[in-house]
């Protein structure tokens, strides 16, 4: 069974961007000592664009080879005409209102998500699936997160949109890895308690 990884950045009070989900406020914390964290351990959640932008693009994926990202997070890259960001991975976006996917690389999840992802995770495979975001797409998929990534950078925003776009649930998770950074950004890594 392959595992859905959670990878996201926050707060410290846990918003991933503010009310409308801009996260603009976490961008200078991608110092050089944290881009090299991400080239070496984590090179495919960085956009195709991105990768190529940096130099970066022949980089081998180190964990994932799937990504499943809400219509938010998509639009982000829709606004700069990319129509396929993650390229180099398989690519699915769940969206009730997107209809016909805009390009061949990019999957729509229109309905079951969760039985979908569930077929993602039945896949025999070395690599996981990376969840993108966003906040209501991972509310949806709580109960079939096995691991979060929680890049925490040193910022208080008050409000905004939540790591999690759910009802109340207690769900438990057990701290594994956790890793500081010289501009006070912390990486802690979790597994689902099953």
């Amino acid at each position: 069974m392959r595992k859905l990884t959670y990878f996201i950045a926050c707060s410290i009070d846990g918003f991933i961007g503010d009310p409308e989900g801009d996260a603009a406020s976490m961008y200078p914390f991608v110092d050089e000592e944290f881009f090299e964290f991400l080239k070496s351990e984590y090179p495919e959640t960085m956009p195709t664009h991105g990768r190529r932008a940096a130099g970066v693009d022949d980089l081998a994926n180190q964990k994932y080879d799937t990504i499943v990202q809400g219509r938010g997070s998509y639009d982000l890259a829709l606004r700069l005409d990319v129509t396929s960001p993650y390229a180099h991975l398989r690519e699915y976006v769940a969206s009730r209102t997107l209809g016909e996917s805009p390009d061949p690389n990019v999957e729509i999840i229109a309905d079951d998500l969760v039985g979908r992802v569930r077929e993602l995770k039945a896949e025999d495979g070395d690599f996981g699936i990376y969840l993108c975001g966003g906040s209501q797409v991972a509310g949806e998929l709580l109960d079939e997160i096995d691991e979060l990534v929680v890049k925490t950078y040193p910022i208080v925003l008050g409000s905004g949109m939540p790591m999690f776009g759910s009802g109340f649930a207690v769900t438990e998770f057990t701290l594994g890895e956790v890793r500081t950074f010289g501009n006070g950004a912390v990486v802690r890594t979790y597994s689902r308690k099953r």
